[in-house]
């Protein structure tokens, strides 16, 4: 207990994992937590002060699981395991901490989502600006950027979803959606002079120039704690860790948090991964590409020149039809920049090394598959794949087709590798073979035919002679065990052998650890070239990924031009239209300087959120390099994806639904540029009808007369469709219906002009209202369609539905409409002069 609570005293913050035997135990609180979160026994060893100390463990080789489920649930571990020899330790068995699992810091494959980046983020601000440092270090990625704002901060914690997230204790940033990733650390961690210092160490320089970070100071400040933390929770240093990049915001195009959101990028609105953009376009070949897919969703650039590379090798795939043969190579390839990882922190097990074989050996068959290619780009990948012969033949000498999952057993090395080990197992071999025959010539020596040679772990090897025979033997003959029924003997000669044979095999598994680290020796040289081939395969499958989803979906290139609009010819929402039974109804989209909006009218469920999510969608899959679902695509400069769509309440932070839609809308209008895309959807319906339509009517006013973003502006306040008569930027279309009877049926169809009414109690009836409920609503309907009012003479009068059909005409304005007075005698006005005069008094 002395040496548990001094090894827990060092990691107050951790549970600690304490090696016994076969079991990681945990005592005292540890204990009382484990128990609860892992559903394990709760139980006492000894006791402290005379109370029984609780206890709780799990078994070593079962450790993995019960890890990542803490991991999940956002515990850190501290592994604490015997390094001294239990033979030759007197008292306690010398114990410490060799690792420290944390959410960011993962490298193990059993504690990490293969098809999702488990990201370490460090934050550190200065002035109202922030330095962000991040890092995947179970791949080596290794990124970092300096934001201006706090909205800026918030968009990157979106975009990233980091698993652990670093900070100073004094800094007072909102990161309430985060507080189960954050550790908080003294402000010294993000010394600047240290941070230089240590990354200076880390990538082996003597300056940062290099790396372009000349004036990030902050976001280097953020990278040494970065950097320190890693090292701390590893034990070690991270030599996977060569590079620094740098990233820049203009560079990409911005969305904020709840654009993601409502895009349901790689999320459903219920939180779900089914009916996401990545559950359609991912169908990646290997993790690496699965976790670069993602990126390039979640970051689209504004390289132009970057997204004509990879539409480029996305043509030349599909010219040849070559992504089905690129995936097939891929596919049993593994994770090889995970694995590379391992390598490089000397964790790796055998099956690792075989996965590293298996991918040399498929070089040859993928350079075959590449060698003829015209792209720039694709020879340029195929030039980083490299060839690694010596490191092939290598493994193929050095290890088995088929190795077990760990070292500590032995039968990694293959046979002819090293001939000492190849004697020493060759004895251990044959010891059936001296057994034989020395249980033969005993049985000849003493007559017993039943005599047996045998072994067991805890005696060691042994004759075994039933106590039914009563005979003489020889003096040679120890008694080394007494049974019920049988005594047996050892004798010089098999002492000797057994001392032979079991030091051989514990000589044999020494040599095989000692000939599996050499390996590591040997990878190492080659660890910088094979990063660069995992950056080149991971690049490959999404691009053949790409190809492949654009010929089964039907997708075409899109366009770039310089000149400010937005051009779609038959677009489709990429989502929808892969999960409804029937075919999807395609539509136009066309938005230009001097025609930057559209005033969007139709019925509930007709169409108008899907038409423009799918405008969206189209947008950003283009700005990954990818096809887009639609027949043309050009598409101009693009700096921003704003949406106000849905509405939701954040009762957590006491906003309503209609606060919540004011904040977003606030931060469209106050960020937005000229090309910005926004979509706004219904703004205004959580209060009063006229203080909503006067707020919608504002809002669409400064997008269409001050900032000219391209917007789609979706209403159902039918005032709202006199804006195009008042600035040419507008124009009116809806999404069409028609009656059947009480029924309604959605078009779906983009057609100009303003809609004629909103079907409200159609849609109403298809979503199953009682019909009792539906007749008294039409007939209000009805009631209200009659009666003309004015808010300020009644405050008790309801509001009239402002999108709802004009009265029917009266029967006298009927007749009124039909006559035409200049065909009229005069005995025929006065005769009409009588008929209308009855008709009022009707």
């Amino acid at each position: 207990m002395q040496q548990y609570l001094r090894i827990k005293a060092e990691h107050p913050d951790f549970l600690l994992f304490y090696r016994m035997g076969d079991f990681y135990e945990l005592f005292f609180d540890d204990a009382h937590k484990a128990a609860e979160l892992l559903d394990i026994t709760l139980t006492a060893r000894g006791s402290s002060n005379g109370a029984p100390i609780p206890m709780a463990g799990v078994p070593y080789h079962a450790a993995d699981n019960y890890l990542s489920r803490l991991i999940k649930l956002g515990e850190s571990v501290a592994i604490c395991e015997q390094i001294g020899d239990p033979a030759t330790s007197k008292g306690p068995v010398e114990r410490q901490v060799v690792r420290v699992l944390t959410p960011g810091t993962l490298t193990e494959e059993a504690l990490l989502d293969s098809r999702n980046e488990n990201l370490l983020l460090a934050i550190c601000e200065e002035k109202g600006r922030y330095g962000l440092a991040y890092a995947e270090i179970s791949s080596g990625r290794f990124i970092i950027s300096e934001l201006d704002s706090a909205d800026l901060l918030k968009a990157e914690l979106a975009r990233l979803q980091p698993a652990e997230i670093l900070l100073s204790e004094t800094l007072s940033s909102d990161f309430e959606a985060f507080q189960k990733q954050l550790r908080q650390l003294p402000d010294w961690h993000f010394e600047l002079k240290a941070a230089k210092t240590r990354l200076c160490e880390q990538f082996n320089t003597t300056d940062l120039k290099g790396f372009g970070c000349d004036g990030l100071d902050i976001a280097l400040r953020a990278a040494g704690c970065l950097v320190n933390y890693a090292q701390e929770t590893h034990r070690t240093a991270l030599p996977h860790l060569r590079q620094l990049t740098v990233e820049y915001s203009k560079d990409s195009i911005r969305l904020d948090p709840q654009s993601r959101k409502n895009l349901e990028l790689e999320r459903n609105l219920s939180g779900g991964l089914e009916n996401s953009l990545i559950s359609v376009l991912d169908k990646t070949a290997t993790p690496m590409g699965a976790r670069l897919l993602r990126r390039w969703l979640m970051r689209p650039i504004r390289d132009h020149k970057v997204l004509a590379d990879r539409q480029q090798v996305i043509q030349e795939f599909l010219d040849h039809h070559s992504f089905n043969d690129c995936h097939s190579l891929m596919k049993s390839l593994g994770d090889i920049e995970r694995i590379l990882s391992r390598m490089a922190l000397r964790t790796a097990r055998p099956r690792d090394f075989m996965h590293i074989r298996r991918l040399l050996e498929t070089l040859p068959e993928l350079h075959q598959l590449l060698k003829s290619k015209q792209s720039a780009h694709l020879r340029q990948l195929d030039r980083q794949l490299g060839t690694f012969s010596e490191l092939l033949e290598l493994l193929q000498n050095a290890m088995i087709d088929e190795p077990p999952v760990l070292i500590r057993d032995g039968g990694v090395i293959k046979a002819g590798y090293n001939d000492e080990l190849d004697r020493l197992r060759d004895l251990h071999k044959n010891a059936s073979g001296f057994l034989d025959e020395l249980e033969r010539k005993e049985r000849e020596r003493t007559g017993v035919n039943t005599l047996k040679v045998g072994y067991n772990k805890v005696h060691g090897y042994f004759i075994e002679l039933s106590r039914a025979h009563d005979i003489s033997l020889p003096d040679e003959y120890v008694r080394r065990q007494t049974l019920k029924n049988a005594e047996r003997y050892i004798t010089p000669d098999l002492k000797r052998f057994e001392e032979q044979v079991l030091s051989a095999n514990e000589k044999a598994l020494a040599l095989e650890k000692a000939l599996y680290d050499e390996l590591f020796d040997k990878v190492e040289p080659e660890l910088s070239a094979l990063s660069q081939c995992s950056m080149s395969l991971a690049e490959l499958d999404v691009l053949a990924n790409l190809a492949e989803r654009a010929e089964t979906l039907d997708y075409v290139a899109p366009q770039f031009v310089k000149e400010s609009g937005l051009y779609i010819e038959a677009g489709r929402h990429p989502v929808v239209e892969v999960c409804q039974a029937h075919p999807f109804c395609a539509n136009d989209l066309k938005l230009t300087t001097e025609q930057s909006t559209l005033i969007i009218t139709g019925p509930n469920m007709g169409g108008k959120s899907t038409y423009m999510r799918q405008t969206a969608l189209i947008v950003l899959m283009a700005h990954m390099g990818s096809y887009v679902p639609a027949t043309k695509a050009i598409i101009g400069p693009v700096d921003q994806v704003f949406t106000r769509i849905g509405a939701s309440d954040d009762l957590a932070s006491g906003r309503s639904t209609f606060m919540v839609e004011m904040n977003e809308a606030a931060n469209i209008l106050n960020n937005a540029t000229h090309h910005s895309l926004v979509l706004m959807d219904e703004i205004g319906r959580g209060t009063s009808t006229f203080d909503g339509l006067a707020l919608a009517w504002s809002c669409a006013e400064k997008l269409i007369r001050d900032i000219g973003a391209y917007t789609l502006f979706a209403t159902h306040y039918f005032e709202m469709t006199q804006l195009p008569e008042l600035f040419e930027r507008a124009r009116n279309v809806h999404l069409d219906a028609i009656e059947h009877g009480d029924k309604i049926v959605f078009l779906h169809q983009l057609k100009e002009g303003a809609a004629s009414q909103s079907y409200g109690l159609q849609v109403a009836q298809l979503a199953g209202v009682p019909a009792d409920v539906i007749n008294a609503a039409k007939a209000k309907l009805k009631q209200l369609e009659q009666t003309h009012y004015s808010p300020e003479t009644s405050a008790e009068q309801p509001q009239q539905d402002l999108f709802t059909a004009q009265p029917e005409s009266s029967a006298l304005e009927k007749r009124l409409q039909q006559i035409s007075p200049d065909e009229l005698s005069p005995k025929q006005a006065l005769d009409l002069l009588y008929e209308l005069s009855q008709l009022a008094r009707s």
